[in-house]
């Protein structure tokens, strides 16, 4: 099994769950999944192992652990389960939940996929900023000025799409570690990051030689983190979603997001002034 150190990938942009009647009348009839998984004992989680403070390895550790690996750990307890990770990119997650590879894909939801998944109640909420080099912060007043810049980011993002919509060209990139994308805009390269604010920021601090920062102004596209699942698993959706209320309401979501993210509570909606952005989902 591929183990990376700690590392940043573009992180998945979500929006409100929107599920319907025409979905929710499959229900169990497709797989019986809820029944499959107490029989296998388990519940098999894709997972990158290079997204830092989410899913990673300690430096001079071999075993992962991160936000989101420790919530679906804690989940799978509380079903008495075991949680199995399969480490991948991002742009395998849904394919392997299509095919049954994996159960879970722990992702934010956007338009294209939001009605082919269910999908558990959020357990991370935050929003987009941008990385660039500290001299260029003030040629920055805007989204619109990433016109003609050069934007770092994994292709099916929705950080990638932001960049594109405002006319920055893409760069591409698939599980690399954070400092591969922060080195990028340090060198010129890439002249630009746009991802979660809670990942760009313990990025920023796991690497404080680079000439790069966290621009102080921009703050935009709020977005959340799920375990999103076969579409029409309604039961299984609803154990997880139990399992994630207990911890909400007992304090673990609190305590395990301020061990993995320096302090802050990101299991609750952040009181910013956040622009959203027509037409990014």
């Amino acid at each position: 099994m591929k183990k990376i150190k700690a590392g940043l990938m573009a992180a998945i942009a979500a929006t409100v769950l929107a599920a319907c009647g025409s979905s929710e009348t499959k229900s169990e009839e497709k797989g019986e999944t809820w029944k499959e998984i107490q029989e296998a004992g388990e519940i098999v989680v894709a997972t990158p192992g290079t997204l830092y403070p989410a899913s990673y390895y300690p430096e001079g550790s071999d075993e992962l652990t991160g936000y989101d690996v420790e919530v679906m750990r804690e989940v799978g307890k509380r079903l008495d389960l075991e949680i199995v990770f399969e480490e991948m990119d991002f742009d395998s997650m849904f394919a392997s939940l299509t095919s049954g590879r994996v159960d879970v894909a722990p992702a934010g939801m956007r338009k294209e996929i939001k009605d082919k998944y269910s999908y558990s109640e959020p357990y991370k909420y935050s929003y987009a900023t941008m990385i660039v080099r500290e001299e260029d912060v003030e040629s920055y007043d805007s989204l619109e000025d990433l016109e003609g810049k050069v934007a770092g980011g994994a292709a099916t993002t929705v950080y990638s799409d932001i960049a594109k919509k405002f006319g920055a060209e893409l760069k591409t990139y698939r599980n690399v570690t954070n400092d591969v994308y922060l080195r990028d805009v340090d060198v010129g390269r890439t002249d630009v990051i746009i991802n979660d604010y809670y990942l760009q920021r313990l990025a920023l601090e796991s690497l404080p030689q680079l000439d790069v920062t966290m621009h102080p102004d921009l703050k935009f596209h709020t977005n959340n983190q799920r375990a999103v699942i076969e579409e029409g698993a309604l039961t299984f959706r609803d154990k997880i979603d139990g399992a994630l209320n207990e911890m909400r309401k007992d304090g673990t979501l609190t305590e395990l997001s301020k061990e993995f993210f320096g302090g802050e509570d990101v299991s609750e909606k952040p009181e910013e002034d956040i622009r959203e952005i027509e037409g990014i989902e």
